[in-house]
């Protein structure tokens, strides 16, 4: 028996159920792997509500690292005793120990402990895609990036200044600002205080920006369209304000020929040699300390409902972590 979470019923936090469950052996092509490190993520959030929806009772988390406890028929690529890492489907992560498919572990390199790891899978691999592929980015470009404070936003801010890009970043404080600057973001824009789209014009001469990064979805996806130079690229993979309403392609017409792409990490992981190469360049970033991984919230599993709502009031910043 382990300790995990599971819900029910979809909605607020007070739906998730601390209890014992059975974990068993894996099966053909599964791993059980006993857990020192959970992270906690906004799309975790989306299942707790049923935004995405999912088959109940259920688990939730997508996100975890610890130690290969016993390996089923078929797994090559770890074995037992291996620290390895994760971020995909199916949900499960808030748990002490899972069965799980052994397809989306990688092996953590010896410098990664497992609390950084839990805390930078899913958050790292979601820069990476974004910065090498959704939009590859070579340098000497200028971005925006919304929520630039928050977990992916301050790995974004490391990764951007690594590539020799000039990041803008929104924020929703003074105190914000300040951390996102710290971590190499050039700009910075407090959307309570300025005018994103004005503060974007100003910066960049007028000319607006070849691409903008958005997870906050409805409130912020007209603004954003508005940021764009022509020709340029809305990359939304996310929307922590809730989802971006129908719009007709005209609004892209009349900006300028403008591409929009809604990305999710999953499918640009799907196939294993993605992974295996994202995973190494995430690694490459934080062992070489161009990216530090910053575990600002701990918590308990057992406290994950306190997780939820200041993940939701927008209290956390950088990376949070559950312990088993």
């Amino acid at each position: 028996m382990a300790k995990a979470i599971r819900i029910n019923a979809v909605g607020g936090p007070e739906v998730m159920e601390y209890v014992d469950v059975e974990v068993g052996e894996p099966g053909p092509g599964e791993v059980r792997v006993r857990q020192a490190a959970c992270g906690l993520n906004y799309i975790d959030v989306y299942f707790r509500t049923g935004a995405y929806p999912q088959p109940l009772p259920a688990g939730l988390g997508m996100e975890g690292a610890g130690t290969v406890e016993a390996v089923g028929a078929g797994v090559t690529h770890v074995k037992v005793g291996d620290r390895v890492a994760y971020a995909g489907r199916p949900t499960g992560a808030y748990a002490e120990a899972r069965v799980m498919p052994a397809s989306i572990l990688v092996k953590l390199p010896d410098g990664i402990d497992f609390e950084t790891a839990a805390a930078m899978m899913l958050q790292g691999l979601t820069v990476q895609y974004l910065f090498h592929r959704t939009f590859p980015l070579h340098g000497g470009e200028t971005i925006l990036f919304h929520a630039a404070a928050g977990g992916v936003g301050l790995i974004a801010c490391q990764w951007a200044r690594a590539l020799g890009v000039t990041m803008i970043g929104t924020v929703g404080s003074d105190e914000k600002a300040a951390l996102a600057k710290a971590h190499g973001c050039a700009h910075t824009i407090n959307y309570n205080k300025e005018n994103f789209v004005e503060r974007v014009k100003e910066i960049t001469g007028g000319k607006g920006v070849p691409v903008v990064y958005d997870s906050i979805g409805k409130d912020t996806f007209t603004g954003s369209l508005d940021c764009l130079s022509p020709l340029g690229m809305m990359v939304s993979f996310g929307s922590a304000s809730g989802p971006v309403p129908p719009f007709s392609l005209n609004e892209l017409a009349s900006r300028g020929s403008l591409f929009i792409t809604r990305p999710s990490l999953f499918a640009y992981t799907a196939k294993r040699e993605d992974l295996d190469k994202m995973a190494t360049d995430l690694f490459d970033m934080v062992l070489s300390k161009k990216v530090r991984i910053e575990v600002n919230q701990r918590y308990a599993l057992k406290d994950v409902a306190q997780a939820h709502r200041d993940l939701e009031a927008r209290k956390t910043t950088g990376s949070t972590i559950l312990l088993p």
